[in-house]
């Protein structure tokens, strides 16, 4: 069974750092791209960000560019992503998602390509 936890949500104040965490098992992890969506209310899930399985490539959605940072560390199944200079606009529901890319060093900002998905945690940021 294949299980991805997030981890490390909370509320802050514009201007602040999280760190979110997301542990995966049930999955061959080193050979997933992991990806980071959000969702406000009301709102759609959008891409956050994305790693490839080889950490050689990540992408960023433009509006967190410069403030997020996405690492991944494959011997503890875990993928972060580091979000500094919080905005409430950031304010939103984030998942964790895997897509089964392997051997394609690939990553996708479509919600629909990913395979597997965490229960979400809260990121609230007030002004």
């Amino acid at each position: 069974q294949v299980q991805l936890v997030e981890s490390g949500g909370g509320s802050v104040q514009a201007g602040a750092s999280l760190r979110l965490s997301c542990v995966v098992s049930g999955i061959a992890f080193s050979t997933v791209t992991m990806g980071w969506f959000r969702q406000a209310p009301g709102k759609d899930r959008e891409v956050v960000g994305a790693i490839t399985w080889s950490t050689t490539r990540t992408y960023y959605a433009a509006s967190v560019k410069d403030r997020f940072t996405i690492s991944r560390d494959n011997a503890k199944r875990t993928v972060i992503v580091q979000m500094s200079s919080l905005k409430p606009e950031d304010t939103a529901v984030y998942y964790c998602a895997a897509d089964r890319t392997w051997p394609n060093n690939i990553y996708s900002d479509r919600a629909s390509e990913y395979d597997y998905w965490g229960q979400g945690t809260q990121v609230s940021v007030s002004s």
